[in-house]
């Protein structure tokens, strides 16, 4: 039994009953809310991800919504990534940075209007730094949380239940567009997208007190499926090369290092945050970057709450910031986050708690 008790700092979200109904047993905060991490069955449920469709609360993807005359220039000011051809109903992921060019986020931004646009954000507090740019620059915008949460369905069955939902025009949506509508009544906005690579969509629900009724809605259509309750936090994400911006990084790492320089235009306007660090540290030379590890051992091991020094030839060459164990590999996998020497192919030592561990560094995704 999953017992939690809510406050104004630790809120649950819309599908969090739902969660706790399906067999809920462990979550972690996100957002200052309850991130629903497993159902107790991490093998089921990593390869209901891989083979059918799994039905996630990430309800703590919380929006920040963008509202007024200047809501465009300001979603492009925070954006390094050029936004002027973005249209109505397109999304796209956005790696935000400060003014270091340090990534502190990489939200989906969604273009609900010209003058409506959100901000899909993973782990801290955008509203207050959007808020503030928009305040120093004189903008004529609302900066605000709304009311939208949403819940995803991924998997490679997962677009036949969405479709049976909501009809066969999802199957024409490209990867991060989205389209607005209702499903009985409630009112959402359907997007093909999520953190897997297995395939899927996200239902942003625009009225929290309609959670577990949008919640029943997608478990009674996906039964023919096989569909049932996950979580973004399996062994699929790591495989699939997928960032976790906050855990994979740290208060130094820029796009570049985490294999994120292609979503930087690096000619976007000069008063866009962060740009000119980039546009300095791209010509500088990127002085770290991400790579996989392939640990030896036959023992799932999974990281603990530390980062893990790696080693070569007795010299400390960078960290190890996740690592998991892949059903499909059949090893403990994670990511290296290392100097720009380090090479594919080199065997490193992994400083872990229980003493080092060799391990291979290996090109990503690794599957």
């Amino acid at each position: 039994m999953f017992s939690v008790f809510p406050t104004a700092r630790l809120r649950p979200s819309p599908f969090y009953q739902s969660a706790v109904a399906e067999g809920l047993v462990a979550a972690s905060i996100y957002n200052r809310m309850i991130m629903p991490t497993s159902y107790g069955d991490p093998e089921g449920e990593y390869w209901r991800l891989i083979n059918g469709v799994s039905q996630w609360d990430v309800g703590v993807e919380r929006q920040v919504q963008l509202k007024g005359p200047d809501a465009g220039k300001l979603a492009q000011i925070l954006s390094p990534r050029d936004l002027s051809e973005c249209k109505v109903g397109q999304g796209k992921y956005v790696p935000l940075c400060n003014h270091r060019g340090t990534i502190i986020n990489d939200p989906i931004l969604l273009k609900l209007a010209d003058d409506l646009y959100w901000l899909s954000i993973a782990d801290s507090d955008i509203w207050f730094w959007a808020g503030a740019i928009a305040a120093e620059r004189g903008l004529n915008v609302e900066v605000s949380e709304p009311d939208v949460s949403p819940m995803a369905l991924q998997g490679p069955k997962a677009e036949d239940v969405v479709a049976h939902v909501v009809g066969d025009w999802v199957r024409g949506l490209k990867y991060f567009w989205f389209k607005e509508t209702e499903i009985e009544g409630i009112a959402v906005a359907v997007q093909r997208s999520g953190w897997s690579k297995q395939g899927g969509f996200e239902i942003y629900l625009k009225d929290g007190s309609k959670g577990t009724q949008l919640w029943n809605i997608f478990k009674e259509a996906g039964k023919p499926w096989g569909i049932g309750p996950g979580a973004p936090a399996t062994p699929e994400r790591t495989e699939s090369g997928l960032v976790s911006v906050g855990g994979d990084t740290d208060d130094m790492t820029n796009p570049f290092e985490v294999r994120l320089g292609k979503y930087v235009d690096l000619d976007v306007p000069d008063d866009v945050v962060g740009i000119r660090a980039l546009r300095r540290i791209k010509a500088e030379g990127v002085k770290r970057h991400q790579l996989g590890l392939v640990l030896e051992g036959d023992t799932p091991a999974p990281l603990g709450f530390q980062r893990e020094d790696i080693m070569s030839n007795g010299q400390r060459i960078g960290m190890m910031t996740n690592c998991v164990w892949s059903f499909r590999m059949k090893a403990n996998i994670g990511y290296a986050l290392v100097g720009a020497g380090a090479k594919v192919g080199e065997t490193v030592q992994v400083m872990r708690a229980k003493g080092p561990v060799t391990a291979r560094l290996v090109e990503l995704p690794f599957l």
